[in-house]
């Protein structure tokens, strides 16, 4: 799904995986949080994802220009969750409203794991 922006100078069309993408990498970049997770419904099973699939364990729904951004996270064992979950959303909220330009309404967080760090 493509978000439609009007400006003075023409259109702009941005992809919803790009933006995904781009969220996937700031998320990554938090304190606490091991990596994205892919969930398979079919198994119930969570598999950690590496940085080349960033945009798979992130979902961006776009309504009446403002984004909603889901991620699936596996998180590093002994951290705080909610301070890593506050950390990311102000994170990635200011980011991508700056690379997008557009609001962003909802960040949601589904922590789907948790990993030891070596």
């Amino acid at each position: 799904m493509k978000t439609l922006m009007n400006t003075h100078l023409g259109n702009i069309a941005i992809d919803s995986e790009v933006i995904a993408s781009y969220a996937g990498s700031i998320a990554v970049e938090c304190v606490g949080v091991v990596g994205m997770a892919s969930v398979n419904v079919k198994d119930g099973l969570v598999k950690l994802l590496k940085k080349d699939n960033l945009s798979t364990g992130v979902a961006v729904r776009v309504e009446h220009s403002k984004l909603t951004i889901d991620f699936h996270l596996i998180v590093a064992y002994g951290v705080n969750i909610l301070t890593v979950s506050d950390n990311l959303i102000s994170n990635v909220k200011y980011s991508v409203e700056e690379f997008t330009g557009l609001s962003v309404e909802k960040v949601n967080i589904f922590v789907e794991g948790v990993r030891v760090i070596d």
